[in-house]
Protein backbone atom coordinates (compact mmCIF):
# COMPACT_ATOMS: atom_id res chain seq x y z
CA UNK A 1 0.00 0.00 0.00
CA UNK A 2 1.55 3.09 -0.86
CA UNK A 3 2.41 5.55 2.46
CA UNK A 4 0.08 8.70 3.56
CA UNK A 5 2.10 11.21 5.24
CA UNK A 6 1.58 14.85 6.14
CA UNK A 7 3.95 17.26 5.29
CA UNK A 8 4.18 20.44 7.81
CA UNK A 9 5.97 23.86 5.91
CA UNK A 10 6.91 27.15 7.02
CA UNK A 11 8.87 29.84 6.25
CA UNK A 12 9.98 33.12 7.21
CA UNK A 13 11.59 36.34 6.28
CA UNK A 14 13.82 39.09 8.58
CA UNK A 15 12.45 42.08 7.04
CA UNK A 16 9.99 40.80 4.63
CA UNK A 17 11.80 40.86 2.12
CA UNK A 18 14.96 40.20 4.06
CA UNK A 19 17.47 37.61 5.32
CA UNK A 20 14.63 34.21 4.73
CA UNK A 21 14.78 30.49 5.02
CA UNK A 22 11.51 27.79 5.18
CA UNK A 23 11.45 24.55 7.40
CA UNK A 24 9.55 21.18 6.74
CA UNK A 25 8.75 17.75 8.54
CA UNK A 26 6.93 14.97 7.25
CA UNK A 27 4.99 12.99 9.72
CA UNK A 28 3.50 9.32 8.97
CA UNK A 29 0.16 9.68 8.21
CA UNK A 30 -1.53 7.49 10.48
CA UNK A 31 0.99 7.45 13.55
CA UNK A 32 2.15 11.20 13.78
CA UNK A 33 5.65 9.91 13.57
CA UNK A 34 8.41 12.45 12.21
CA UNK A 35 10.09 11.00 9.72
CA UNK A 36 12.17 13.22 8.04
CA UNK A 37 13.10 17.08 8.11
CA UNK A 38 14.63 19.90 6.02
CA UNK A 39 15.45 23.38 6.11
CA UNK A 40 17.40 25.87 4.33
CA UNK A 41 18.70 29.51 4.58
CA UNK A 42 17.86 31.20 0.82
CA UNK A 43 19.34 34.21 0.98
CA UNK A 44 17.20 37.44 0.26
CA UNK A 45 13.37 37.05 0.07
CA UNK A 46 9.65 37.46 0.94
CA UNK A 47 8.02 35.56 3.75
CA UNK A 48 5.55 33.88 0.90
CA UNK A 49 8.79 32.67 -1.47
CA UNK A 50 10.02 31.28 1.42
CA UNK A 51 6.31 29.68 2.79
CA UNK A 52 6.56 28.40 -1.05
CA UNK A 53 9.93 26.84 -0.93
CA UNK A 54 8.91 25.14 2.34
CA UNK A 55 6.27 23.55 0.34
CA UNK A 56 8.24 22.73 -2.15
CA UNK A 57 11.24 20.95 0.33
CA UNK A 58 8.54 19.16 2.08
CA UNK A 59 6.28 17.81 -0.77
CA UNK A 60 9.96 15.95 -2.59
CA UNK A 61 11.16 14.96 1.19
CA UNK A 62 7.63 13.10 1.14
CA UNK A 63 8.18 11.81 -2.75
CA UNK A 64 11.67 10.69 -1.33
CA UNK A 65 10.20 8.55 0.93
CA UNK A 66 7.54 7.13 -1.31
CA UNK A 67 7.07 8.37 -4.63
CA UNK A 68 3.55 6.60 -4.53
CA UNK A 69 2.53 8.19 -1.61
CA UNK A 70 -0.50 10.50 -0.64
CA UNK A 71 0.16 14.07 1.20
CA UNK A 72 -2.01 16.35 3.53
CA UNK A 73 -0.04 19.54 3.25
CA UNK A 74 -0.51 21.68 6.51
CA UNK A 75 0.50 24.98 6.95
CA UNK A 76 -0.50 28.90 8.52
CA UNK A 77 0.13 30.27 5.51
CA UNK A 78 -3.73 31.22 4.24
CA UNK A 79 -2.18 32.32 1.23
CA UNK A 80 -0.08 29.25 0.06
CA UNK A 81 -3.00 26.82 1.35
CA UNK A 82 -6.10 28.73 -0.54
CA UNK A 83 -3.50 29.68 -3.97
CA UNK A 84 -2.71 25.86 -4.18
CA UNK A 85 -6.08 24.90 -3.45
CA UNK A 86 -7.22 26.41 -6.68
CA UNK A 87 -9.63 28.49 -4.34
CA UNK A 88 -7.19 31.69 -4.78
CA UNK A 89 -5.61 33.21 -8.40
CA UNK A 90 -1.92 33.56 -8.36
CA UNK A 91 -0.94 37.18 -9.50
CA UNK A 92 2.76 37.87 -8.18
CA UNK A 93 4.81 37.12 -11.10
CA UNK A 94 7.28 35.25 -7.71
CA UNK A 95 4.55 32.95 -6.52
CA UNK A 96 3.40 31.44 -10.44
CA UNK A 97 6.60 29.45 -10.66
CA UNK A 98 6.93 28.68 -7.22
CA UNK A 99 3.64 27.26 -7.81
CA UNK A 100 4.09 25.71 -10.68
CA UNK A 101 7.27 23.60 -9.09
CA UNK A 102 4.92 22.43 -6.30
CA UNK A 103 2.54 20.77 -8.35
CA UNK A 104 4.90 18.91 -10.40
CA UNK A 105 6.61 17.26 -7.36
CA UNK A 106 3.71 14.67 -6.79
CA UNK A 107 0.52 14.30 -8.86
CA UNK A 108 -2.33 16.87 -7.56
CA UNK A 109 -5.10 14.46 -6.77
CA UNK A 110 -2.59 13.13 -4.02
CA UNK A 111 -1.95 15.99 -2.27
CA UNK A 112 -4.53 18.14 -0.12
CA UNK A 113 -4.01 21.10 1.31
CA UNK A 114 -5.08 22.03 5.08
CA UNK A 115 -4.58 25.74 6.76
CA UNK A 116 -3.69 25.41 10.46
CA UNK A 117 -3.42 27.96 13.10
CA UNK A 118 0.60 28.85 13.91
CA UNK A 119 0.85 27.19 17.44
CA UNK A 120 0.09 23.70 15.62
CA UNK A 121 3.09 24.57 13.22
CA UNK A 122 5.72 24.76 15.53
CA UNK A 123 8.28 22.14 14.35
CA UNK A 124 8.21 23.99 10.78
CA UNK A 125 8.63 27.15 12.30
CA UNK A 126 11.45 26.54 14.38
CA UNK A 127 12.94 24.83 11.48
CA UNK A 128 13.13 27.95 9.40
CA UNK A 129 14.23 30.24 12.38
CA UNK A 130 17.42 27.52 12.55
CA UNK A 131 18.09 27.65 9.28
CA UNK A 132 17.69 32.10 8.98
CA UNK A 133 19.80 31.67 12.23
CA UNK A 134 22.33 29.16 10.67
CA UNK A 135 22.65 31.77 7.34
CA UNK A 136 22.86 34.65 9.02
CA UNK A 137 25.84 33.15 10.88
CA UNK A 138 27.69 32.22 7.34
CA UNK A 139 26.99 28.34 8.12
CA UNK A 140 24.34 25.64 6.59
CA UNK A 141 21.36 24.57 8.60
CA UNK A 142 22.08 21.17 9.97
CA UNK A 143 19.93 18.62 11.36
CA UNK A 144 20.56 18.25 15.14
CA UNK A 145 21.56 14.48 15.55
CA UNK A 146 19.48 12.11 17.18
CA UNK A 147 22.27 10.77 19.19
CA UNK A 148 22.02 13.38 21.75
CA UNK A 149 18.61 11.43 23.03
CA UNK A 150 20.38 8.39 22.79
CA UNK A 151 23.14 8.92 25.11
CA UNK A 152 21.60 10.29 28.31
CA UNK A 153 19.87 7.77 30.59
CA UNK A 154 16.03 7.90 30.77
CA UNK A 155 14.87 10.39 33.18
CA UNK A 156 11.40 8.42 33.83
CA UNK A 157 10.40 5.21 34.32
CA UNK A 158 10.54 3.64 30.66
CA UNK A 159 7.37 2.20 29.03
CA UNK A 160 6.80 -1.79 28.85
CA UNK A 161 8.97 -3.17 25.51
CA UNK A 162 8.05 -4.76 22.80
CA UNK A 163 8.35 -8.35 23.46
CA UNK A 164 7.87 -8.44 27.31
CA UNK A 165 5.09 -6.81 28.40
CA UNK A 166 3.81 -5.05 25.49
CA UNK A 167 -0.21 -4.73 24.55
CA UNK A 168 -1.57 -7.13 22.26
CA UNK A 169 -3.23 -4.44 20.05
CA UNK A 170 0.50 -2.90 18.48
CA UNK A 171 -0.42 -4.87 15.02
CA UNK A 172 2.21 -6.20 12.94
CA UNK A 173 5.57 -5.38 13.45
CA UNK A 174 8.46 -4.37 10.96
CA UNK A 175 11.35 -6.54 10.29
CA UNK A 176 14.73 -5.46 9.31
CA UNK A 177 16.79 -8.68 9.04
CA UNK A 178 20.58 -6.69 9.01
CA UNK A 179 22.90 -8.27 6.69
CA UNK A 180 26.74 -7.22 6.75
CA UNK A 181 28.19 -7.19 3.14
CA UNK A 182 30.62 -9.98 2.46
CA UNK A 183 34.60 -10.07 3.20
CA UNK A 184 36.54 -7.50 0.36
CA UNK A 185 40.52 -8.17 0.42
CA UNK A 186 40.90 -5.81 3.54
CA UNK A 187 38.07 -7.70 5.68
CA UNK A 188 40.60 -10.68 6.78
CA UNK A 189 43.79 -7.94 7.58
CA UNK A 190 41.35 -5.84 9.45
CA UNK A 191 41.86 -2.87 7.88
CA UNK A 192 39.61 0.38 8.43
CA UNK A 193 37.22 0.74 5.29
CA UNK A 194 34.42 3.29 4.66
CA UNK A 195 33.15 5.18 2.50
CA UNK A 196 36.10 7.27 2.12
CA UNK A 197 38.42 4.67 0.77
CA UNK A 198 38.67 2.86 -2.53
CA UNK A 199 35.60 1.25 -2.16
CA UNK A 200 36.78 -2.33 -2.83
CA UNK A 201 34.52 -4.62 -4.17
CA UNK A 202 33.58 -8.51 -2.78
CA UNK A 203 36.55 -11.29 -2.84
CA UNK A 204 36.32 -14.29 -4.15
CA UNK A 205 35.29 -15.23 -0.41
CA UNK A 206 32.97 -12.74 0.08
CA UNK A 207 31.24 -13.54 -3.36
CA UNK A 208 30.40 -16.73 -1.82
CA UNK A 209 29.45 -15.62 1.34
CA UNK A 210 26.67 -13.58 -0.19
CA UNK A 211 25.95 -16.53 -2.33
CA UNK A 212 25.11 -18.82 1.07
CA UNK A 213 23.49 -15.66 2.72
CA UNK A 214 21.19 -15.81 -0.35
CA UNK A 215 20.30 -19.31 -0.04
CA UNK A 216 19.72 -19.01 4.02
CA UNK A 217 17.44 -16.11 3.37
CA UNK A 218 15.28 -17.74 0.45
CA UNK A 219 14.77 -20.86 2.77
CA UNK A 220 13.51 -17.99 5.56
CA UNK A 221 10.86 -17.12 2.85
CA UNK A 222 9.87 -14.14 4.70
CA UNK A 223 11.63 -11.08 2.89
CA UNK A 224 9.80 -8.54 1.09
CA UNK A 225 11.80 -6.07 0.26
CA UNK A 226 15.73 -5.51 -0.10
CA UNK A 227 17.33 -1.90 0.85
CA UNK A 228 21.08 -1.40 0.81
CA UNK A 229 23.87 1.00 0.96
CA UNK A 230 24.71 2.21 -2.51
CA UNK A 231 28.64 0.92 -2.03
CA UNK A 232 29.92 -1.40 -4.32
CA UNK A 233 30.55 -4.22 -1.66
CA UNK A 234 26.65 -4.17 -0.09
CA UNK A 235 25.42 -3.50 -3.90
CA UNK A 236 27.13 -6.71 -5.30
CA UNK A 237 26.31 -8.22 -1.78
CA UNK A 238 22.30 -6.85 -2.00
CA UNK A 239 22.05 -7.82 -5.71
CA UNK A 240 23.16 -11.55 -5.27
CA UNK A 241 20.39 -11.74 -2.73
CA UNK A 242 18.28 -10.03 -4.37
CA UNK A 243 18.48 -12.37 -7.43
CA UNK A 244 17.75 -15.28 -5.48
CA UNK A 245 13.94 -13.61 -3.61
CA UNK A 246 13.14 -12.33 -7.54
CA UNK A 247 13.21 -8.88 -5.57
CA UNK A 248 14.77 -5.30 -6.81
CA UNK A 249 17.07 -3.30 -4.83
CA UNK A 250 16.28 -0.09 -3.52
CA UNK A 251 19.55 2.14 -2.43
CA UNK A 252 19.62 4.45 0.95
CA UNK A 253 22.70 6.89 1.17
CA UNK A 254 22.12 6.81 5.26
CA UNK A 255 23.20 3.16 4.77
CA UNK A 256 26.70 3.68 4.10
CA UNK A 257 29.47 3.35 6.25
CA UNK A 258 31.64 5.96 7.82
CA UNK A 259 34.32 7.80 6.44
CA UNK A 260 37.36 6.93 7.83
CA UNK A 261 39.61 9.54 6.81
CA UNK A 262 43.28 9.68 6.57
CA UNK A 263 42.72 6.31 8.50
CA UNK A 264 40.94 4.65 5.43
CA UNK A 265 42.87 1.39 4.37
CA UNK A 266 44.87 1.06 7.58
CA UNK A 267 45.21 -1.59 10.44
CA UNK A 268 44.72 -0.84 14.16
CA UNK A 269 48.08 -0.75 14.95
CA UNK A 270 49.09 1.51 12.40
CA UNK A 271 46.59 4.40 13.10
CA UNK A 272 47.59 3.86 16.77
CA UNK A 273 51.05 3.97 15.89
CA UNK A 274 50.63 7.29 13.76
CA UNK A 275 47.51 9.39 14.92
CA UNK A 276 47.66 7.79 18.51
CA UNK A 277 45.55 10.97 20.26
CA UNK A 278 43.23 11.10 17.67
CA UNK A 279 42.44 7.27 17.88
CA UNK A 280 42.24 7.98 21.36
CA UNK A 281 39.96 10.59 21.52
CA UNK A 282 37.52 8.60 19.16
CA UNK A 283 37.51 5.77 20.94
CA UNK A 284 36.84 8.00 24.20
CA UNK A 285 33.92 9.89 22.67
CA UNK A 286 31.09 9.72 19.83
CA UNK A 287 31.43 12.95 18.81
CA UNK A 288 35.14 12.77 17.56
CA UNK A 289 36.21 12.01 14.14
CA UNK A 290 39.09 9.82 12.40
CA UNK A 291 41.95 12.01 11.10
CA UNK A 292 41.00 13.66 8.51
CA UNK A 293 36.95 12.78 8.21
CA UNK A 294 33.66 15.70 8.89
CA UNK A 295 32.27 12.30 10.39
CA UNK A 296 31.95 10.94 13.70
CA UNK A 297 29.24 8.44 15.23
CA UNK A 298 27.45 10.84 16.44
CA UNK A 299 26.66 11.88 12.51
CA UNK A 300 26.32 8.48 11.71
CA UNK A 301 23.92 7.94 14.18
CA UNK A 302 21.48 10.75 12.92
CA UNK A 303 21.95 9.92 9.53
CA UNK A 304 21.57 5.93 10.51
CA UNK A 305 18.38 7.08 12.30
CA UNK A 306 16.89 8.92 9.35
CA UNK A 307 17.37 6.30 6.67
CA UNK A 308 15.95 3.54 9.54
CA UNK A 309 12.54 6.30 10.04
CA UNK A 310 12.69 6.40 5.98
CA UNK A 311 12.36 2.62 5.36
CA UNK A 312 9.99 2.11 8.44
CA UNK A 313 7.42 4.71 6.83
CA UNK A 314 7.77 3.00 3.49
CA UNK A 315 7.34 -0.58 4.52
CA UNK A 316 5.54 -0.50 7.44
CA UNK A 317 4.50 -4.03 9.11
CA UNK A 318 7.10 -5.85 6.46
CA UNK A 319 9.59 -7.68 6.56
CA UNK A 320 13.21 -5.82 4.91
CA UNK A 321 16.47 -6.90 3.95
CA UNK A 322 18.69 -4.33 4.84
CA UNK A 323 22.51 -4.67 3.28
CA UNK A 324 24.43 -1.89 5.31
CA UNK A 325 27.94 -2.35 7.03
CA UNK A 326 29.55 -2.73 10.64
CA UNK A 327 28.90 0.72 12.04
CA UNK A 328 25.64 1.27 10.36
CA UNK A 329 23.90 -1.90 11.70
CA UNK A 330 25.60 -1.65 15.34
CA UNK A 331 24.42 1.72 15.24
CA UNK A 332 21.13 0.30 14.36
CA UNK A 333 21.42 -2.62 17.06
CA UNK A 334 22.48 0.28 19.80
CA UNK A 335 19.59 2.22 19.23
CA UNK A 336 17.42 -0.80 19.63
CA UNK A 337 18.44 -1.80 22.86
CA UNK A 338 18.91 1.96 24.10
CA UNK A 339 22.35 1.22 24.55
CA UNK A 340 24.99 3.98 25.05
CA UNK A 341 27.60 4.67 22.51
CA UNK A 342 30.70 2.77 23.41
CA UNK A 343 28.51 -0.79 23.04
CA UNK A 344 29.02 -0.56 19.73
CA UNK A 345 32.80 -1.52 20.70
CA UNK A 346 31.33 -4.63 22.36
CA UNK A 347 29.92 -6.00 19.64
CA UNK A 348 30.74 -8.27 17.04
CA UNK A 349 29.73 -8.55 13.88
CA UNK A 350 31.26 -10.82 11.42
CA UNK A 351 31.33 -10.74 7.34
CA UNK A 352 28.29 -11.93 5.67
CA UNK A 353 27.09 -11.97 9.28
CA UNK A 354 23.16 -11.32 10.15
CA UNK A 355 20.63 -9.18 13.06
CA UNK A 356 17.40 -8.81 13.08
CA UNK A 357 15.58 -6.06 14.97
CA UNK A 358 11.49 -5.81 15.23
CA UNK A 359 9.69 -2.22 15.65
CA UNK A 360 6.49 -1.56 17.26
CA UNK A 361 3.72 0.96 16.27
CA UNK A 362 4.59 2.26 20.06
CA UNK A 363 7.83 3.68 18.90
CA UNK A 364 9.65 0.23 20.99
CA UNK A 365 12.00 -2.15 19.27
CA UNK A 366 12.97 -5.91 20.19
CA UNK A 367 16.32 -7.42 19.31
CA UNK A 368 15.69 -10.60 17.96
CA UNK A 369 18.80 -11.94 16.40
CA UNK A 370 22.47 -10.99 16.48
CA UNK A 371 25.91 -11.90 14.26
CA UNK A 372 24.08 -15.27 13.19
CA UNK A 373 26.81 -16.69 11.08
CA UNK A 374 25.43 -20.49 10.63
CA UNK A 375 24.49 -20.29 7.18
CA UNK A 376 28.38 -19.78 6.79
CA UNK A 377 29.44 -23.00 7.98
Amino acid sequence: MPSRFIVEADGGSRGNPGPAGYGAVVRDGDTGQLVAEAAEFIGHATNNVAEYRGLIAGLKAARELDPDASVDVRMDSKLVVEQMSGRWKIKHPDMQPLAAEARTVLPRGRVTYTWIPRERNKDADRLANEAMDAGQAGRRWEPKPKAAVVDEPPLETPAPKAGWAAPADLGTPTTFVLLRHGETPLTPEKRFSGSGGTDPELSDKGRWQAERAAEALAARGSIQAVVASPMLRTRQTAETVAARLGLEVRYEDGLREVDFGDWEGLTFGEVQERYPEDLAAWLGSAKAKPTGSSESFTTLTHRAGVARDKILARYAGKTVLVVSHVSPIKTLVRLALGAPPDSMYRMELSAASICAVQYYADGNASLRLLNDTSHLR
